[in-house]
C-alpha cells in the first residue's frame, strides 16, 4: 500500500496537532485497507456498520503501535498531545462515517473510549524488537473476528495475525518516520 506521507513544504515546522491530523489521515487509509483485504480474501461484512466496526478495531490498533513506537522519541507532553490530536482527527473521521452509515448521534466518544480500552489491553502485550508481538496480534485478531460476519469467522484471527499486521507495518512505520522528519 503507498502512502503519501511527505509534506509539501519541507522547510515549515510542524507543530504535533498538525502531525497528528496528517497521521490520523494515514491510519484511516491503512484501516480501510485492512478491511478491503479482509473482504478480497471472502470475510464477510454485512452491513456498512460492521465495517465501521472493523475500521476502528483497525484504528484501536494502529493508534496504540503508534503511540508505542514514538514514545521514546517524545517527551510526556509531546507524546500526549500528538496523540490526542490523532485520536481527535480519527473521532471526527468516525463520526462523519457513522453518521453517513447509521445517523445522527454522538459516535466521538464511544470511538475514544474503545481506543482507550483497547490500549490499556494492549499495553499488557510485549513489543520484542518494537514489533508487535504473538499476544498483541492474537487479541487485535480476535476484536476484528468479533465484529465480522459470520462466514468463515474463525480463520479471521490467522488472516489479521500473519497477513495483515505484517502488511500494516511498513506504511505505519514510512508515515511516522516522514511526518515527524
Amino acid at each position: 500500500m503507498r502512502v503519501k506521507s511527505k509534506w509539501n513544504a519541507k522547510d515549515r515546522v510542524r507543530t504535533l496537532e498538525e502531525i497528528g491530523g496528517a497521521a490520523a489521515f494515514i491510519l484511516w487509509r491503512i484501516a480501510q485497507q485492512g478491511l478491503l483485504n479482509l473482504e478480497n480474501e471472502g470475510f464477510q461484512t454485512d452491513t456498512r456498520e460492521q465495517r465501521i466496526d472493523v475500521i476502528t478495531e483497525y484504528l484501536a490498533f494502529l493508534v496504540h503501535l503508534a503511540d508505542r513506537m514514538k514514545a521514546d522519541a517524545l517527551d510526556a507532553v509531546e507524546r500526549q498531545t500528538f496523540i490526542s490530536s490523532l485520536a481527535q482527527h480519527l473521532a471526527n473521521q468516525v463520526q462523519e462515517n457513522r453518521t453517513d452509515a447509521q445517523g445522527q448521534c454522538d459516535y466521538r466518544k464511544p470511538f475514544i473510549d474503545l481506543l482507550n480500552a483497547r490500549a490499556a489491553d494492549y499495553a499488557e502485550c510485549p513489543m520484542p524488537d518494537g514489533e508487535p508481538g504473538y499476544a498483541m496480534k492474537r487479541y487485535f485478531g480476535d476484536a476484528v473476528r468479533v465484529v465480522m460476519g459470520a462466514k468463515d469467522n474463525q480463520w479471521v484471527t490467522d488472516q489479521v495475525m500473519e497477513i495483515e499486521v505484517p502488511e500494516a507495518l511498513p506504511p505505519l512505520r514510512k508515515a511516522l518516520r516522514e511526518l515527524f522528519d
